[in-house]
């Protein structure tokens, strides 16, 4: 067994523990405000491994990301000063002022779609809170934007997983090193675009 392997067979080990749904909170609550790993990765097989629970585990990220995207905000609207040497230091700065520009431009839009796209959230809801941009919008799209995304995947996970399963510890390998490949790519588009 490989790597992907591994990490996959403990990552449903681990998602069926009674303290996972924790876990899920905190990670999701970090992930909207300075923490690089998204949620997903948990989500994902918690879903898998208890998919009657599928639902619950979708209110846990949503709410829990909101809470975070939150703090994040607060970061931003009273500390971007503080919190600009990380966003450099991150290399998320072209991403931030991108972002700023865009809430200028697009306000509320800007975060909804933040919330569904795999563009890291912590990035727009810093920018969303230095730009001043009005706290109920940026529940709303926050709460469509993230909750659309985690509950498409905890219902697509619970809906197709005992069928998926098989054929995901099958090619775990394969799409953890495309996964990987994809990741490196990104990053060096984004750094030289």
């Amino acid at each position: 067994m490989g790597v992907f392997g591994r990490l996959y067979a403990w990552t449903l080990k681990w998602a069926g523990h009674p303290r996972a749904p924790w876990a899920l909170g905190g990670l999701s609550f970090a992930e909207s405000s300075v923490f690089p790993i998204p949620p997903d990765v948990l989500l994902a097989p918690m879903c898998l491994a208890r998919p009657q629970r599928a639902l619950f585990y979708a209110h846990v990220t949503t709410f829990t990301s909101v809470a975070g995207g939150l703090f994040g905000y607060l970061l931003g609207y009273f500390g971007i000063a503080l919190v600009m040497p990380w966003i450099v230091a991150a290399g998320y700065l072209p991403a931030y002022e991108t972002a700023a520009a865009w809430f200028v431009e697009w306000g509320f839009w800007v975060i909804l779609v933040a919330g569904f796209s795999p563009v890291p959230y912590k990035v727009f809801t810093v920018a969303a809170g230095a730009a001043g941009i009005g706290l109920g919008p940026f529940i709303l799209g926050s709460l469509v934007g993230r909750g659309a995304r985690f509950y498409a995947l905890a219902g697509l996970v619970a809906w197709g997983g005992p069928r998926l399963e098989p054929w995901l510890r099958l090619y775990i390998e394969r799409i953890g090193w495309i996964c990987v490949i994809v990741l490196i790519l990104g990053v060096v588009w984004w750094h030289n675009g």
